[in-house]
């Protein structure tokens, strides 16, 4: 995620409104590599190149927090074989941008059930969030083995777990939203979705009540800043009324 060059443009001065916090399901990595006549993989690491893209885009931007959908709780069921290269594209990322990270401000941080990664991943991941942790211009969010109802459930959990030998158990949404992985943070402004899909593939379901979406049928790994741009401009249109008049 090389983030160099980074300087805010008059695009962005222009703009109305403008989000905090943007959530990006990065899909097309597959399709994009099949329709090139390539393995599944070269799509991964062009999709790698791609958040270099977005990561930029939101820096130049003034994003607080920029949150991507890495690596799903559902794609442990893809192919070993693939599982295994995006496993190694992670740890080889991990250690080649940090500098990049550090030299910019970006903190890098997770959400997601990571204890299920080998504990190379683990020990590689853990070293880039100490090594970042003291980084404030913006927080780059990788959700990994994350998925929504395994977060709410664990979250759930928890709050029983703390509550335990108390009388007057309390649940309310601050309670849940206090337990979840995301607590660092606020709900997505925006979430973009890239590939044409339009679900929300079990992410951030409840941080994204009111989140306004965005939907293009390009693949990720052509998502550029030029349409990273083109998303917030269409942000600014939005009129966010949050069930009122």
């Amino acid at each position: 995620m090389p983030l160099q060059g980074l300087e805010n443009t008059d695009k962005n001065s222009i703009l109305t409104e403008k989000p905090q916090h943007i959530a990006i399901i990065m899909d097309g990595n597959g399709r994009w590599a099949t329709a090139q006549g390539k393995p599944r993989t070269a799509g991964h690491i062009a999709g790698a190149e791609a958040v270099r893209r977005a990561a930029e885009a939101a820096r130049e931007a003034g994003i607080r927090y920029l949150t991507v959908y890495a690596f799903s709780s559902e794609n442990w069921h893809r192919p070993q074989e693939e599982v295994n290269a995006l496993m190694t594209l992670l740890v080889q990322h991990l250690s080649s941008e940090l500098p990049l990270l550090l030299k910019q401000d970006i903190r890098l941080r997770t959400i997601g059930n990571v204890s299920l990664f080998s504990e190379e991943i683990r020990t590689a991941l853990q070293e880039t969030l100490d090594k970042t942790a003291h980084c404030k211009s913006m927080d780059l969010v990788l959700a990994l083995s994350y998925g929504s109802r395994d977060e709410i459930t664990r979250a759930v959990r928890s709050i029983i777990k703390n509550a335990a030998g108390t009388d007057n158990l309390q649940i309310t949404e601050e309670t849940i939203a206090a337990h979840l992985d995301t607590s660092f943070m606020p709900d997505p402004d925006l979430l973009i979705r890239t590939g044409g899909e339009q679900r929300l593939s079990n992410f951030l379901l409840w941080q994204m009540a009111y989140t306004e979406f965005y939907i293009i049928t390009t693949p990720w790994p052509d998502f550029s800043k030029d349409d990273f741009q083109k998303a917030l401009v269409e942000y600014s249109k939005r009129n966010r009324r949050y069930g009122h008049v």
